[in-house]
C-alpha cells in the first residue's frame, strides 16, 4: 500500500525541483549565452539547496542512519567517484554521505541514457553473470561487472586536462532492508542504514595505459565483492577492514542545521511560488514562458546541458580563432 510518507517524499521532491528550476535556474538562464562559466558557477550552488532536501528528509523525517568509514575526503579536492550498485536508488543515497564533505555543489553524475530505464539489482545481476560468462570472467553475488570504457575515457580526459587529484571509490551497503526503485520509496520503504565505505587514490597511484585502468577497475570490484562478503556474513558493518568512521569536514550540528533550514525552506517555496502564479499575471507568462523554453531545449536540443556545453565551447575557441585572425 502506498504510504503517506512515500507520498510526501516524492512530492516534496518534485515540486521543489520542478518550481526550483522555473523560479530560481530560470531567471539566469540568459547569462549561459553570454558567461557559461559564471551561469555554472551560480547553477552549482542552487542545484545543491535542493540536493539537501533528500538528505534532510532521509535522516530527519525518516531516521535513516548513515555511517561513512574508510579514508578521508579532501573538500574542493577533483575527483572521480567509482560506486558498486545495490539498488536504482543509491546515487540518491549517495548525497548524504557527500554533504557532509561540501561536495554536493562540485557533484555530477555520468549515466548512459540507456542505463536510466535500468531494472534493479537481481534483473541487472542476470545481465552482468551473462556477461562474465561471455568473457570468462567470474560471477560475482553482490556487484555487478564495471564496464570500463567509461571510466577510462573520464580519467583519460580528465588526466589530460590536469583536473583530476584522485579517484574515490565508494562500496555502499545496506544491513536492513534495501528500497530497489522508486516505487519501494513510494510505499514507504526508506533504508534503516546505509553504510559507506571509502578508499581513496591521488592521481599518481593510477595506471598510465588505458589497458591498465581497465585491469586497475576490474580488481577493485573484485575487492568490493569480497568485501561486501564480509560485511553480509559477518556484522553487517565495516570494522573489519581495521579503518574507522571518517570524521567529516562538516560538525554533525551543522549538518543538522543545514537539514532543518533546507526543510523549512522548500517546503515553503512551493506554496509561495504556487501562490505568486495564482496572484500576479506577470509571473504567471513568466512561468508559461520559462516551462515551453524548457521544453523546447528538451526536445530540439536534447538538454539543457547540451546547450550549455555548445556554449562553453563556443567562447572557449574563441582566442583560438582572434590567434587565427591575426596571423
Amino acid at each position: 500500500m502506498v504510504s503517506w510518507k512515500g507520498i510526501y517524499f516524492i512530492l516534496t521532491l518534485f515540486c521543489g525541483s520542478f518550481f526550483g528550476s522555473i523560479f530560481m535556474l530560470g531567471p539566469f538562464l540568459p547569462l549561459m549565452f553570454v558567461s557559461p562559466s559564471w551561469y555554472r558557477w551560480i547553477n552549482n550552488r542552487l542545484v545543491a539547496t535542493w540536493l539537501t532536501l533528500p538528505v534532510a528528509l532521509l535522516e530527519t523525517m525518516f531516521g535513516v542512519k548513515v555511517i561513512i568509514t574508510g579514508d578521508a575526503f579532501v573538500p574542493g579536492e577533483r575527483s572521480v567517484i567509482i560506486m558498486n550498485h545495490r539498488t536504482r536508488m543509491d546515487w540518491l543515497f549517495l548525497w548524504n554521505c557527500l554533504m557532509r564533505y561540501s561536495y554536493l555543489r562540485l557533484e555530477k553524475i555520468c549515466l548512459k541514457a540507456s542505463l536510466k530505464s535500468v531494472p534493479g539489482f537481481e534483473n541487472s545481476k542476470a545481465r552482468s553473470n551473462d556477461f562474465a560468462e561471455k568473457n570468462g570472467l567470474q560471477k560475482y553475488e553482490y556487484v555487478l561487472h564495471p564496464r570500463t570504457t567509461g571510466f577510462t575515457f573520464v580519467v583519460d580526459r580528465l588526466r589530460e586536462g590536469k583536473n583530476l587529484d584522485a579517484v574515490h571509490d565508494i562500496t555502499v551497503a545496506y544491513p536492513h532492508n534495501m528500497p530497489q526503485t522508486e516505487k519501494h520509496l513510494l510505499l514507504g520503504d526508506f533504508p534503516k542504514e546505509i553504510h559507506f565505505h571509502v578508499r581513496r587514490y591521488p592521481v599518481d597511484t593510477l595506471p598510465e595505459s588505458r589497458e591498465g585502468l581497465q585491469l586497475w577497475c576490474h580488481k577493485r570490484w573484485e575487492e568490493k565483492e569480497e568485501r561486501l562478503r564480509s560485511f553480509y556474513e559477518g556484522e553487517k558493518n565495516f570494522h573489519f577492514t581495521g579503518q574507522t568512521v571518517i570524521p567529516p569536514c562538516k560538525s554533525e550540528l551543522r549538518v543538522l542545521v543545514l537539514k532543518v533550514l533546507s526543510i523549512l525552506y522548500w517546503t515553503l517555496f512551493s506554496p509561495a511560488m504556487c501562490l505568486l502564479i495564482y496572484l500576479y499575471s506577470l509571473v504567471r507568462w513568466y512561468f508559461i514562458i520559462t516551462v515551453v523554453i524548457f521544453v523546447l531545449l528538451e526536445r530540439i536540443f536534447g538538454g539543457l546541458e547540451i546547450v550549455e556545453l555548445a556554449c562553453y565551447r563556443f567562447f572557449h575557441k574563441q582566442p583560438h580563432l582572434n590567434v587565427k585572425k591575426n596571423e
